[in-house]
């Protein structure tokens, strides 16, 4: 028999919730054509109902009770909205034992509890769908699924955080320093009152989580993951990035190894010649080395109620068209494979390396010869501060590829230098 409609749930009527219903409502018609039968959005659960928001619902489609969504056998996809791994957890695999199929955005939910929950709707055969969960609305999931299933993925290197780029942006482009720019966006809403999981690369590190789990075919632990922010980056780190020829941006790269993966997340100097150099403000980038198909990039707006919003739209369409056709989980996600994650002491890398010293007679060649001990090659070395009068200089090297382990090591013994004040920065260069 004909179905007369798919039936949609929300939970979490915030920013995200907001603009997929707008969406879903606003272009009805349009969807019903791409599909065959209406979308309809039966029930929005939020806690809160008397705040103001950009859409409205009506009354009847109001809930604050998530039991409303989950109990009620007339509703075939649940959008979970709410964020966060607790309540969220619940939700969803509520959701899921009751058939109904999931769309999410939530990064820390998958990155997380992805292979169980994949494991959950391929038990109860319905879609688990998460598309808005990295990059906002770039299309990335569904491609690396579809399009680039027959390819090796080699790397994956993206800008996937909008609210450390647009400081970064801002810091490169006025001169300013973290904490001015910082509050600046704060007080634009490009970035949280509490910014801790953007700017200590948290929210990256999700985001590479699910985008190695696809891409390498592989379950991936994100406490196997390094990660720092952009906290200690400075007004003059970037200033002297832009002299080498480089911007600093927050990546997130993955790269298979052999049989291993390498997963990290820094700020990193990338050459003005690469294509991610160029991506500022909010918006997000996804760099694919892939064979055969060669290099891709993927760029758009990464967050936000409208581009979050067509990319859980997205995922609704496609889960009621496999409703539709009695035909769940038709492009799985394999998260069952296990690959080791090589320690970041294993990374290969060049190195941008800042130094406070003494300037006195001898210094620089201290300094080269412990680098040389410890198998670190440079590759330029210069001194912006020199020949000022100081008592003080910056010493600022650049590596050839070196082991992080080695570099480390080459710290360690710098800073037992009596000459040495402090070293104010060490990035790494893609």
């Amino acid at each position: 028999m004909k179905r007369e409609s798919i039936n949609i749930g929300v939970i979490g009527f915030g920013t995200v919730g907001v603009g997929t219903v707008n969406l879903l409502e606003s272009n009805a018609e349009w969807i019903k054509g791409r599909i065959g039968v209406p979308l309809k959005v039966l029930k929005a659960v939020d806690l809160d109902w008397e705040r103001a928001r950009e859409y409205e619902i009506t009354d009847a489609q109001k809930s604050t009770n998530i039991d409303d969504v989950i109990n009620n056998p007339d509703i075939d996809i649940v959008v979970e909205a709410m964020g966060g791994v607790g309540i969220a957890k619940s939700v969803v695999e509520r959701a899921l034992k009751a058939k109904k199929s999931v769309v999410t955005p939530n990064k820390e939910l998958i990155a997380k509890h992805g292979s169980e929950l994949m494991a959950l709707a391929d038990e109860n055969k319905v879609d688990l769908m998460f598309e808005g969960a990295v990059g906002g609305g770039i299309p990335i999931i569904r491609p690396m699924k579809t399009s680039l299933a027959g390819d090796t993925v080699k790397k994956i290197v993206g800008i996937v955080n909008g609210t450390t780029n647009y400081i970064l942006t801002a810091m490169s482009e006025d001169g300013a320093d973290f904490d001015v720019v910082l509050k600046d966006a704060q007080d634009k809403g490009y970035a949280e009152q509490d910014p801790t999981a953007d700017i200590e690369g948290y929210d990256a590190m999700y985001k590479l989580a699910i985008l190695s789990s696809i891409a390498f075919n592989s379950r991936i632990d994100v406490e196997d993951i390094y990660h720092e922010g952009i906290t200690k980056i400075t007004a003059t780190d970037i200033k002297y990035a832009k002299k080498l020829g480089y911007e600093i941006k927050l990546l997130a790269i993955g790269e298979l190894m052999g049989d291993a993966l390498q997963l990290h997340v820094h700020p990193t100097f990338v050459p003005i010649s690469h294509p991610l150099a160029a991506v500022s403000g909010v918006f997000n980038a996804i760099f694919i080395e892939s064979y055969p198909v060669g290099d891709l990039m993927f760029y758009g707006r990464g967050a936000g109620s409208g581009p979050t919003g067509s990319a859980l739209v997205g995922d609704v369409i496609d889960a009621a068209r496999n409703i539709l056709n009695n035909a769940s989980g038709r492009i799985p996600c394999n998260f069952q494979a296990k690959r080791e994650v090589l320690p970041i002491d294993n990374l290969n890398s060049k190195y941008y390396v800042r130094t406070a010293v003494k300037d006195v007679p001898g210094v620089l060649g201290k300094m080269a010869d412990i680098f040389g001990a410890n198998n670190v090659s440079i590759t330029s070395v210069f001194q912006p501060t020199a020949g000022q009068g100081k008592e003080e200089t910056e010493i600022v090297w650049i590596t050839h590829l070196a082991l992080e382990a080695n570099l480390k090591n080459a710290m360690k013994s710098l800073n037992a230098l009596d000459e040495v004040l402090e070293i104010s920065s060490s990035i790494r260069t893609l």
